[in-house]
C-alpha cells in the first residue's frame, strides 16, 4: 500500500510506468527499505535494482528473487510489486532468523517489465541475460519521443550511491513471485500456484499507408483508405485465431492518421498480441497473420514488423518441486497452473533453475485500478517464497 500510494491514481489505481519520475521515486523508496536491512544496493547499465544480503559464501552465484515495480498507466497495486517486496519481506524475516545464508541472496526489480512506454518489455531482464544489447533498444522511443537510453541514463543519475555491476553475471536460481492475473486459484479457493511455465507469444506492430482524401469528393472505388484495410486484416485475422477456442488474439492499440471526420485515413499504425501453449499453433497464426495482411491491404502499402517472439516453456522441474514441498510444510494448499501472461521469469529460466509462486486476485483482474489480492494470500506467497530462497541458498 505505500509503495502504491507513488504514481497513485484517483481512481485508486497506479500509473508508474517504466523510467519515469515516478518509478525513479518508487525506486528510491525500495532502496531506502533495503538499506533499512543492510542489504547492499547495486544497480547495471539496464538501471535494474538488486538489493543483496551478503551469504557467509560471498564468491558463489547468488539467489536472485522477485519482479518489478513499473506498472501500466492504469495499472493496479500489485502486478509486479508484490514480488519485489515478498522478496524484501523474505529477506527481512531472514536477517531476523539470525542465520546468515551460504550462497547470498538479492532482491531483484527487472526495468520495464510492461512495456508501455517503451515497447517491447522485459528490457531490464532481457539485457541481464544478454538475450539483447543495450545498443539493440537504446534507440527505442516513447510516444513523447523520448528515447529509452536517455530516460535509463535519468534514472541512474538519479540513484543515491548505488554502485554498478555488469551484465550477465552467473545466478545459481531466480524465483518470482506475482498475483496470478488470471481467476483459477480463486476459483478453486487455493492460495498458492506452483507455476509450470508460460505460454508462447509472438508480438507485431502493422503499418497501414494509403492516402488521405475528402470525404465528400474522393469516389469510393479510387480511394486508398489505409483505416478500411487495417479493419478487414483485423477481422480476417481474428478469424484465422479461432482455432483452437484457447488462442489469445488482441490488437489493443490503433492509431488513425490524420483522424480527422471528413477525411479519408491516409494511415493506420495497429498492434497484434498472439499467445497460446503449443508452439506449433503460435506458428500456424503466424503464418496466417502474414499472409492476410498482404491479401487484405488492397491498393494500400502494409509493412509488417515482429516486435517480440517468445517460445512456450517449462520450469525447472526440481524448483517446482521445491515451492511445492515448501508450501506443503507449511500447511498452505497449492495446486500446479500455467501461466497465461509473460514474466521477466522467461528470460532467467535460460540461463539458471527458475521458478514462479502465483497467489490468487480478485476475479483474475490485473492492468487495472480494480486489481485486489488479498492479505492473507499475499502472506501466504511470502511465507513460501522465503521457505524456498533459503533452500535455495543453504544447499
Amino acid at each position: 500500500m505505500a509503495l502504491a500510494e507513488i504514481g497513485a491514481r484517483d481512481d485508486g489505481g497506479v500509473d508508474r510506468q517504466a523510467l519515469t519520475p515516478a518509478e525513479i521515486d518508487a525506486r528510491a523508496q525500495v532502496i531506502a527499505w533495503g538499506r533499512a536491512l543492510d542489504l547492499s544496493p547495486f544497480t547495471d547499465a539496464a538501471a535494474n535494482l538488486f538489493l543483496r544480503l551478503e551469504g557467509t559464501e560471498p564468491d558463489l552465484a547468488p539467489v536472485l528473487c522477485g519482479s518489478h515495480i513499473d506498472s501500466q498507466p492504469t495499472g493496479g497495486k500489485f502486478d509486479g510489486s508484490f514480488g519485489v517486496l515478498a522478496a524484501l519481506e523474505a529477506l527481512a524475516a531472514i536477517r531476523k532468523a539470525g542465520r546468515p545464508p551460504r550462497r547470498s541472496i538479492e532482491v531483484v526489480a527487472w526495468t520495464n517489465e510492461e512495456g508501455c512506454r517503451f515497447s517491447p518489455g522485459m528490457t531490464g531482464s532481457e539485457l541481464y541475460t544478454q538475450v539483447k544489447l543495450l545498443t539493440d533498444v537504446s534507440p527505442i522511443r516513447d510516444a513523447a519521443g523520448t528515447n529509452l537510453g536517455d530516460a535509463l541514463s535519468a534514472v541512474l543519475a538519479a540513484d543515491a550511491d548505488v554502485p554498478h555491476r555488469a551484465f550477465g553475471l552467473p545466478v545459481a536460481a531466480f524465483v518470482e513471485p506475482h498475483i496470478e492475473q488470471g481467476p483459477l486459484l480463486e476459483r478453486a479457493a487455493v492460495p498458492i500456484g506452483v507455476v509450470t511455465g508460460i505460454q508462447g507469444t509472438r508480438r507485431y506492430r502493422v503499418r497501414v499507408r494509403g492516402a488521405a482524401a475528402h470525404a465528400g469528393t474522393a469516389e469510393r472505388h479510387e480511394r486508398r483508405d489505409a483505416l478500411l484495410a487495417a479493419a478487414r486484416m483485423i477481422v480476417a485475422i481474428d478469424r484465422a485465431a479461432s482455432d483452437p477456442p484457447d488462442i489469445k488474439l488482441t490488437v489493443g492499440m490503433l492509431q488513425v492518421t490524420p483522424n480527422a471526420p471528413s477525411v479519408v485515413p491516409a494511415e493506420t499504425y495497429f498492434s497484434i498480441d498472439l499467445r497460446h501453449p503449443d508452439n506449433a499453433v503460435v506458428d500456424r497464426v503466424d503464418s496466417d497473420i502474414r499472409r492476410i495482411v498482404e491479401s487484405e491491404r488492397g491498393p494500400c502499402d502494409v509493412v509488417l514488423e515482429q516486435i517480440q517472439h517468445s517460445f512456450s516453456l517449462a520450469f525447472n522441474g526440481d524448483i517446482r518441486a521445491l515451492i511445492s514441498r515448501a508450501a506443503d510444510e507449511l500447511g498452505i494448499p497449492n495446486i500446479e497452473i500455467y501461466s497465461a501472461a509473460g514474466h521477466d521469469a522467461r528470460q532467467l529460466h535460460y540461463v539458471c533453475p527458475t521458478g514462479m509462486i502465483f497467489v490468487p486476485c480478485r476475479g483474475g483482474v490485473s492492468h487495472s485500478p480494480e486489481e485486489w489480492a488479498e492479505p492473507a494470500d499475499l502472506a501466504a506467497g511470502a511465507r513460501v517464497l522465503a521457505d524456498v530462497v533459503w533452500s535455495l541458498a543453504t544447499t
